[in-house]
């Protein structure tokens, strides 16, 4: 009797274990209510960019190879005391002329440098590897960095800091008569962003950072890491462009070095 109770016994207690352990396995197989740790999957707009800077070549751009090379995976414009520049250079990308687009890019530029990135821009023909057109200006002492100035065009429609709207250059008037103090006459400011300088203190000087530049229609946004820095609404039918080249810069001026990496395109 005494062996059967025991027998009787341990079949209950291996049944509870037997339950407890179906449980926990179940729970196991259950998401935490409050885990953070999930795989998203890439979505369709970062799977949409591709690359256009193959980081070892220049292969697909066309520039002076005076000043343009690649060093340590990174497009790299240099100027040198022996190479001083006596017009804008530009490197430019022979894979198409882009109408609406977003771009994205890491840059770093030297404390005394000047460049930017064009688009919707035009060849000048007189001029070798120049163009003309909307530029996301860059410079090292971060002054002008993020606003819009129109090469060798109708100069700044957007300091950093501003949404603008740019109204029709007058009939009878020519483009370069319509410029004020380096800054187009039809420049109205519609929005304040940001305060200029504070934007600015956003921006590295000297250490990497991203630029994405988005262009649809008539608008055009120039965000540096992230934040929105201008903003153009371009309702000037003379002048606006709906597509065109695009290029990266090395301005006219003392010795410079500007690298661009990672420059990713969306059509």
């Amino acid at each position: 009797m005494k062996n059967l109770l025991i027998s009787k016994w341990l079949k209950v207690e291996l049944l509870s274990l037997g339950v407890l352990a179906t449980i926990g396995l179940i729970n196991c197989q259950q998401p935490s209510g409050n885990s953070t740790t999930t795989i998203e999957p890439i979505t369709t707009v970062e799977a949409s960019f591709k690359s256009i800077f193959d980081g070892k070549t220049l292969d697909g751009w066309d520039g002076d190879p005076v000043y343009w090379s690649v060093k340590d995976g990174a497009i790299t414009g240099e100027i040198t005391p022996e190479t001083l520049l006596k017009a804008n250079t530009f490197l430019i990308w022979q894979g198409g002329q882009p109408g609406d687009f977003e771009l994205k890019a890491e840059f770093k530029i030297s404390e005394g440098g000047n460049s930017g990135i064009n688009y919707r821009s035009e060849m000048v023909e007189e001029v070798p590897f120049a163009l003309k057109g909307y530029q996301a200006d860059i410079d090292g002492k971060n002054n002008y960095t993020g606003q819009n100035y129109e090469e060798r065009k109708r100069t700044t429609l957007a300091y950093r800091g501003q949404e603008t709207k740019i109204t029709p250059q007058p009939d009878g008037v020519e483009t370069r008569e319509y410029v004020e103090r380096n800054a187009w006459k039809g420049l109205t400011i519609e929005k304040e962003i940001g305060d200029r300088a504070e934007l600015g203190a956003l921006i590295k000087s000297g250490e990497w950072n991203s630029i994405h530049i988005v262009a649809k229609g008539n608008v055009l946004q120039h965000f540096v890491n992230g934040q929105l820095m201008s903003e153009v609404h371009d309702e000037d039918p003379k002048n606006r462009m709906d597509s065109g080249y695009l290029g990266v810069q090395v301005h006219v001026g003392p010795p410079m070095t500007v690298q661009y990496k990672d420059v990713m395109l969306k059509e």
